[in-house]
């Protein structure tokens, strides 16, 4: 596939916009309905969108088929687990103060690589994971009175359960095409939803429902995007625009929501940002085996 940096960059930015808005449609839905019930809805399109692209795959069912659907599964509760955390998130701290201290979890990928897919780690690599992980002690202020909660933990660990979904993806993608990987965490992922989720489901606003559509379609269209970016242009190339989410996510917590972008929370993010982008200027350097 011919490869275009420029348009992998500019999908990756559209990607990220697309994630902003879908989380703040997370925040409205999860604030008004319970979060296990938005969750569901959010994984009946998903899921919908990926059996509809295996259905259009020329392979026919080869493109789904597996013999690590063990990891899948973990895949698929890592995931559901992740997502579910992450908007109750939005709805106790805020958008801003959610996502600054998500932003740490590509180092947790990168702290995990050693370990789990038996990457060398060098000392930068850990030095830069050291730093992020004082960019989030910096937003989180542990020791000011009045400040820390422990809702504040939330996306800490959605953070660390997503990143761990990331490297359980690169370890079974091994030998095995990417589609069945891409494809099976929403499909198992939309039986766990419903089963947790249909037990609350709410009476729904004639006018929510909208919003319900509405958030349903940007999650087609965030993900749409994202496929197609790494069609087009190498990871590594398209990564660190990945943080430009923030950005839309901070316009959208202050517009809409009223939230406000506190000192701390500003200078903790831009630590672990860059600590994330050092991070990934040593991977790329990093020889391959």
């Amino acid at each position: 596939m011919t490869r275009a940096p420029t348009l992998g960059i500019w999908l990756m930015i559209a990607a990220v916009f697309s994630f902003a808005v879908q989380d703040g449609f997370s925040r409205y839905l999860a604030e008004t309905y319970n979060t296990l019930m938005v969750v569901m809805v959010r994984y009946w399109v998903f899921a919908a969108f990926v059996i509809v692209l295996a259905l259009r795959r020329p392979e026919g069912l080869a493109a789904i088929k597996s013999t690590k659907l063990h990891w899948h599964v973990l895949r698929a509760v890592l995931l559901v687990a992740e997502i579910c955390v992450m908007v109750y998130a939005y709805t106790l701290i805020g958008l801003i103060q959610t996502l600054a201290i998500f932003t740490v979890c590509p180092l947790f990928v990168v702290a995990m690589s050693g370990p789990v897919l038996g990457e060398k780690m060098s000392l930068k690599r850990w030095l830069a994971v050291a730093i992020g992980c004082v960019g989030v002690l910096v937003i989180l202020r542990p020791g000011a009175e009045g400040v820390f909660t422990w809702a504040a933990l939330l996306p800490v660990a959605s953070a660390f359960m997503f990143a761990l979904y990331s490297v359980l993806t690169r370890l079974t993608a091994r030998g095995e095409p990417f589609f069945a990987a891409f494809f099976w965490p929403p499909v198992i992922g939309l039986v766990l939803s419903t089963i947790i989720g249909l037990p609350h489901w709410q009476s729904v606003a004639p006018f929510d429902w909208v919003y319900l559509m509405a958030y349903g379609a940007v999650c087609v269209i965030s993900n749409w995007l994202l496929q197609k970016t790494y069609e087009v242009a190498e990871a590594s190339v398209v990564q660190p625009f990945a943080y430009f989410q923030i950005v839309f996510v901070t316009v959208i917590g202050i517009v809409i929501y009223g939230e406000v972008l506190r000192p701390e929370v500003a200078i903790g993010a831009a630590i672990v940002v860059l600590a994330g982008l050092y991070a990934l200027t040593q991977a790329r350097k990093a020889p391959t085996a």
